[in-house]
């Protein structure tokens, strides 16, 4: 009898081809696996227990990862995961993460998905802290998952991804759960959490704004290259909250800056 695959949910680029077996993960191979896997060996030799670890590549081609046990975040969201509990150990494992990072010699390796230029100090930076991709026991965040977009980068770019998308950082009416109304005091609390110096406080509003713009960048190259989840993505809705919350951005950029300087 073959082995039994059990599918992974969340995401959108895999959705539908991760799967798991017993302890395992198996993913599709990409441009990028190469310098992911070496990126995740490098994680392990320095004894960074927050990802998972790269094994082999399977007899159907598919890269072989450990599975790391717990829950991610996705819709209808758990009340734990909404919590400022749960925010801050988001921003504790992301600055576990580039920690354990630095020194990665990255040189040679040929990566997905560049990141603006303006945000690359030498640092690999996960670059998708989604929901879906921090994986959580009793309520706290333990790893990170989903390699696949991890690069060139900053820790800048990393907390104006995750501060983006956990705050969340977008206008109150698109907000529909517990956290509408706290955007500008959670965004203070995960930058406070994570120990974000006043240079790179003074650049964060920018970076979550151009963080914005080439994560829908990549969503709309998706779905107008005929990737079928990335076009449904676009299509029933995204394409607007992007213009909306693009808008949001330019409005309220004194405010959001204001918030983490005061």
């Amino acid at each position: 009898m073959g082995e039994v695959e059990t599918p992974l949910l969340g995401g959108t680029a895999n959705r539908g081809l991760v799967v798991r077996v017993r302890d395992t993960v198996r993913r599709p191979l990409r441009a990028g696996s190469a310098a992911t896997h070496a990126l995740l060996q490098h994680l392990e030799a320095v004894g960074f227990a927050g990802a998972p670890r790269f094994l082999d590549i399977d007899a159907q081609g598919r890269e072989v990862l450990s599975y790391v046990p717990g829950e991610t975040v996705t819709p209808p969201y758990p009340p734990w995961s909404m919590t400022d509990t749960a925010l801050d150990s988001v921003a504790v494992l992301l600055q576990d993460y580039h920690q354990a990072v630095a020194g990665f010699p990255a040189t040679g390796l040929t990566w997905n998905e560049p990141v603006p230029a303006a945000y690359v100090d030498g640092t690999i930076s996960h670059n998708d802290p989604n929901l879906d991709n921090i994986v959580f026991r009793d309520g706290v965040a333990v790893a990170l998952i989903d390699f696949d977009l991890a690069g060139p980068g900053s820790a800048l770019w990393d907390v104006a991804a995750a501060i983006r998308l956990w705050a969340p950082l977008r206008p109150d009416d698109d907000v529909h759960d517990v956290r509408r109304g706290r955007t500008f005091s959670r965004l203070r609390r995960f930058a406070d959490t994570y120990g974000l110096d006043e240079a790179d406080r003074r650049r964060l509003v920018a970076a979550t704004a151009d963080n914005h713009v080439w994560c829908m960048d990549y969503v709309r190259r998706g779905s107008e290259t005929g990737h079928r989840w990335f076009h449904q993505r676009w299509t029933t809705g995204e394409a607007a909250l992007t213009a909306r919350t693009d808008a949001w951005f330019t409005q309220h950029s004194r405010a959001l800056q204001d918030a983490l300087l005061r």
